[in-house]
C-alpha cells in the first residue's frame, strides 16, 4: 500500500517537474525570441554630434562623397536634427546579419577614397558618435512615405523586461495611433545593442505644422487616450527629435 501511495506521490511531482519546466521553458522563449531569432536583418543607428562651427561643413561634405560609403551598404535615411538637438545627424543602414556588417567595415577600411576624401577630413569635424543596433519589431515593416516631408523619431525607454513585459500595450499604442491617420508610421526599432529595452519609433509628416494639428487632434480620440494610457505604465522615459531629410537621404 505504501509503495502504490510512494509511487503515486513520485508520479505527481514529476508531473509538477514537467510543467514547471515546459513553463520555464516557454517564458524563456517569450523572453528571448525576437525579429533577430527568425532573420538576421538589423538596422544600424547611427548618431553623430558635429561641432557647431563646421555643420555646414560636415553636411556639405557628406552631401557630396556619400557615394562612396552608399556603394558598400543601403542606406535607409539620412537627416539633420532640427528639434530635439542641435549640430546632430542621424542616418540608419541595413544590413543582412553581422558578418555581412563586418565584411562592409573591412571592405571600408581598405577603400582609399572613402578614407582619404571622406573619413579623413569628417572624423575631426564631430565631437562624438554614438549607434545602436536595432530589429523592426515583429507586428512592423518599413512603410515608405508618399512624398517628401520631415520625420520625427521618438525614442521610448521602456521598463525592463523586455517585449514579452511591455510589448502588447506598446504595439497597441503605436497601431491605434497609426490606424487612425494621424500620421504616417515609417518603422518601429528594438534595440539590441545600446540601452535595453529601447523603441524607437519613426513617424513621417507632411511639415511641422501637420505634425502639430495631427497631434492636436490625435490628444482628443479617446481610442488613442486609452491605449497610450495603458503602454506608459510601462514607461521610463521618452524623448523626441524632428528630422530633416538630406539631399542625398533614400526617405525623403
Amino acid at each position: 500500500m505504501f509503495t502504490i501511495r510512494n509511487a503515486l506521490r513520485r508520479g505527481h511531482c514529476l508531473t509538477q517537474k514537467i510543467k514547471l519546466t515546459k513553463t520555464t521553458k516557454q517564458l524563456r522563449a517569450l523572453i528571448s525570441t525576437g525579429p533577430q531569432q527568425q532573420h538576421g536583418t538589423f538596422y544600424e543607428i547611427r548618431t553623430y554630434f558635429i561641432k557647431p562651427e563646421m555643420n555646414n561643413a560636415f553636411l556639405k561634405l557628406t552631401n557630396e562623397k556619400i557615394e562612396l560609403r552608399t556603394s558598400h551598404s543601403q542606406l535607409l535615411g539620412y537627416w539633420s536634427v532640427e528639434y530635439g538637438g542641435l549640430n546632430e545627424v542621424v542616418h540608419i543602414w541595413k544590413y543582412d546579419s553581422y558578418a555581412h556588417r563586418a565584411a562592409v567595415r573591412a571592405a571600408l577600411a581598405q577603400d582609399s577614397q572613402w578614407v582619404e576624401q571622406y573619413i579623413s577630413k569628417a572624423m575631426p569635424m564631430l565631437r562624438s558618435q554614438d549607434n545602436e543596433v536595432t530589429y523592426l519589431v515583429p507586428w512592423c515593416q518599413i512603410e515608405m512615405p508618399p512624398k517628401q516631408g520631415v520625420y520625427e523619431l521618438v525614442t521610448f525607454q521602456m521598463k525592463p523586461g523586455g517585449p514579452a513585459v511591455w510589448g502588447k500595450a506598446f504595439s497597441k499604442a503605436i497601431n491605434t495611433h497609426a490606424k487612425a491617420g494621424y500620421s504616417h508610421l515609417v518603422g518601429v526599432f528594438h534595440t539590441e545593442f545600446g540601452l535595453l529595452n529601447r523603441v524607437h519609433v519613426l513617424w513621417w509628416y507632411e511639415d511641422p505644422d501637420q505634425r502639430a494639428a495631427a497631434r492636436h487632434t490625435a490628444h482628443q480620440d479617446a481610442r488613442v487616450v486609452a491605449a497610450v494610457r495603458e503602454s506608459v505604465t510601462y514607461l521610463d522615459s521618452q524623448k523626441n527629435k524632428l528630422l530633416i531629410p538630406t539631399p542625398f537621404s533614400p526617405l525623403k
